[in-house]
């Protein structure tokens, strides 16, 4: 009993000796890290079933599939597992995040959890790295221990949500760009005596090259109008699903020319020239913001330069005669 006693307190001195105060508690984190690490492998990868190589050669694969053209839409199993540690329990939540994974283009059933499990799987992988960084660094004072573990587990916690914010200022961008171009065209398709449902798979397919993210959310709406959704329920959904001020106008207008039977070609011409002159405007507006930018970098690198050629000669005869004038 004395001496595992003493092998205790010696390793105990060790750890403080080579970590600091929070050794200990350092060291049991880690362990802790590696058997989470260990364990998730047979949670995620389970082993296969032996009788399903029968069922697959006596059924064929449908049997273990029944709708293998569905494969995109269905919820992947292994996270479906851990769906309630994995995904908000609050509903309000929960869609205020499956909308956020809309917009930045991720539509599959299993999205949120895919997304909860990447921060998860990130923010226990960083914290490993600080733990390893701490073991290999060594001698480093407790506060500085603690930000070398804990900086790199927030930032890999932080890191898909701030993929998920650009992903989605990307296609903002990219469909605020390519909207007013993809009015003109939609008009020119109408007046040539297309219907609405023609003219956006039409405008679809013509700037799926250019302005793809557009391209798949007017796919998507021609889609579900061939599917017999109601046209009004569609094209609300579209304004749900991009959040642009510009669409939700555009749907706005649509749905009254349906609404009051007015001429939708006409609406539409009205409505692409208030696009292109927006489109204009924002133009304009990023311009009338360029001087403002630059005038910090001006100030920074032209104005000190300056200074030292005009006034340093002054500052340095000023200083020799005072240096002269106090010398004994």
């Amino acid at each position: 009993m004395n001496a595992l006693s003493d092998l205790y307190t010696r390793a105990n001195d060790a750890i403080v000796a080579q970590l600091g105060e929070m050794g200990p508690l350092i060291v049991v984190g880690a362990l802790g890290l590696l058997l989470i690490i260990v364990a998730l492998p047979s949670i995620l990868f389970p082993k296969k079933d032996p009788l399903d190589k029968i069922r697959t050669a006596r059924l064929g694969n449908d049997a273990l599939d029944p709708a293998p053209g569905l494969r995109r839409g269905r919820k992947d199993e292994r996270l479906e597992r851990f769906a309630q540690y994995l995904e908000p329990q609050d509903q309000a939540e929960f869609s205020a995040v499956q909308l956020q994974l809309v917009r930045a283009g991720y539509r599959s059933q299993s999205a949120v959890q895919a997304f909860h499990f990447a921060q998860f799987a990130l923010g226990i992988g960083a914290l490993l790295i600080g733990v390893v960084y701490v073991l290999v660094a060594g001698g480093m004072s407790a506060q500085n221990t603690i930000l070398a573990v804990l900086v790199p587990g927030c930032a890999g916690y932080y890191a898909p949500k701030y993929w998920v914010q650009r992903r989605v200022q990307n296609r903002t961008d990219e469909i605020v760009s390519g909207f007013p171009d993809a009015l003109d065209l939609m008009l020119v398709c109408i007046e040539a005596g297309q219907s609405l449902d023609q003219a956006i798979i039409r405008v679809a397919k013509e700037i799926r090259t250019g302005y793809p993210a557009l391209a798949e959310e007017f796919e998507i709406v021609a889609y579900e109008m061939k599917a017999g959704k109601d046209k009004i329920r569609v094209l609300r959904d579209l304004s749900d699903r991009v959040g642009i001020q510009d669409v939700n106008s555009f749907v706005t207008m649509l749905i009254q020319s349906a609404t009051f039977g007015t001429s939708m070609a006409e609406a539409l011409r009205v409505y692409s020239e208030e696009m292109r002159d927006k489109r204009v405007m924002r133009a304009e507006e990023k311009a009338n913001k360029l001087p403002s930018k630059l005038t910090l970098g001006t100030m920074m690198f032209c104005l000190p330069p300056l200074l030292i050629i005009l006034i340093g000669p002054s500052v340095y005869g000023i200083a020799t005669n005072l240096q002269g004038g106090f010398a004994p």
